[in-house]
């Protein structure tokens, strides 16, 4: 039996039950890589024919038989005849030895999503393997994605992610599970924060937002947070997420163009979602010793808590950012501390430690570092150096949207300077 379905509402449905239908043929087979290759053979065909022949009334359960069976003819096709039956069945475990036709409404039932998760960010991986890895298999991230979110070129990300793959196979089956799950959290948590962040600002393309990548880390994060409930950071992270998303719906204008934040309609703000998170973050800033998430949704929680970008505590923020530097030695936390830095000593002063931060290896070639510098230049009064900046920074980015904000704002500071008065009479 099938279902009519809208085209376009497959993508986020495959997108959703990927790392689920991973994790059920994972559990079986215990082969990480030959899983990962059949259920990318089972999303190819369910993109193939579901659009036309309708969705099957259990996806998911579709999606795990065309996945064992792909495997199951990887199997033989790569063993003699006459140890194929054996070799298929010495891959499942003894208790789970049963015909699929009566497994697979158990198996379907149960989400293996952050099993998958944890398994991916094993210790015995590096973290920036895990993580990498992680991406791939659960967020449903490129290589190209991966590469930009860790400011990395994509070539040796995909040597990076090839390497992980190459670890798992060599171990011969899938990690088990660690048996101190804290071992792997923060790698889980970064990857969760990292596939966020691509769903809230898409690094690459036509499109500002990516709101299946943001919705699945939310609701990664919800569950992870469930799972270790007395883990601060945990609670940090899914209340950045939440102050941070709150603010989604007035980030673009109509035609998909960037709003910055001091000029957007605070009324479109999720106050439900906004309230939620600075519960969370409140309760986790109590329990004991804050971490890098905590501070940041503090920090998030005092942009969404201002009635208007004048009322916004920076003062405050600025304190924020510098006790999240002494926790993360992270060059994009660095800019952001130049801005806020900027806001309560001036622009000059941003400037000052800008260019103290912008040899930073880890930010070569990354265009945030001339968006911020125009910004900077803009409220000293550099129209000229601001506009150079704005160029030099559109050049550099994959996503269509930030380059049009930035040469627009370019475009606005050339109207100005070459009219005065009536730039003086606009502001």
């Amino acid at each position: 039996m099938t279902v009519a379905v809208s085209t376009a509402t497959i993508p986020h449905l495959l997108r959703e039950l990927a790392p689920q239908v991973l994790g059920i043929v994972m559990r079986r087979y215990r082969d990480f890589t030959a899983a990962e290759d059949a259920v990318q053979e089972s999303l190819l065909a369910a993109a193939t024919q579901w659009p036309g022949e309708g969705l099957p009334t259990n996806p998911r359960a579709w999606l795990v038989q065309v996945a064992v069976r792909r495997l199951t003819d990887q199997v033989r096709a790569a063993s003699a005849r006459r140890h194929r039956e054996k070799l298929v069945v010495s891959l499942v475990p003894p208790d789970e030895q049963i015909a699929l036709a009566a497994d697979s409404e158990h198996a379907v039932a149960r989400d293996d999503t952050l099993e998958v998760l944890f398994r991916c960010c094993h210790p015995a991986l590096s973290p920036s393997s895990a993580i990498a890895l992680t991406l791939r298999a659960v967020g449903g991230l490129t290589t190209a994605e991966i590469a930009r979110a860790f400011l990395v070129p994509e070539a040796t990300m995909a040597q990076r992610i090839s390497r992980a793959k190459q670890t798992i196979a060599d171990a011969g089956k899938a990690f088990p599970l660690p048996e101190k799950l804290e071992a792997s959290l923060g790698n889980v948590m970064h990857v969760l924060y990292l596939v966020f962040n691509e769903g809230y600002a898409a690094s690459a393309g036509a499109d500002l937002l990516r709101a299946d990548l943001s919705g699945e880390a939310l609701r990664l994060a919800r569950l992870l947070h469930r799972l270790v409930p007395d883990e601060p950071e945990t609670a940090g992270l899914l209340a950045l997420m939440l102050l941070t998303d709150a603010r989604r719906a007035a980030r673009a204008g109509k035609d998909g163009e960037i709003i910055p934040l001091d000029r957007q309609d605070r009324r479109q703000w999720n106050a439900a979602a906004i309230a939620e998170g600075i519960a969370l973050v409140s309760a986790a800033l109590q329990a004991g010793k804050a971490g890098p998430y905590q501070i940041q949704a503090a920090i998030a929680a005092v942009h969404d808590e201002a009635a208007s970008a004048a009322d916004t505590d920076w003062p405050q923020i600025l304190g924020l950012y510098e006790v999240l530097l002494a926790l993360a030695d992270s060059p994009v936390v660095a800019l952001n501390h130049a801005v806020a830095v900027a806001m309560v000593h001036g622009p000059h002063a941003g400037l000052a430690r800008l260019e103290a931060i912008a040899g930073d290896a880890r930010l070569g070639g990354h265009h945030r570092v001339d968006a911020v510098r125009g910004h900077l230049l803009e409220r000293a009064g550099d129209l000229t150096g601001a506009i150079a900046s704005y160029h030099r920074a559109a050049g550099l980015t994959a996503s269509v949207p930030e380059r049009t904000y930035l040469l627009l704002r370019a475009a606005e500071l050339a109207a100005g300077a070459a009219d005065p008065d009536g730039a003086n009479a606009s502001r």
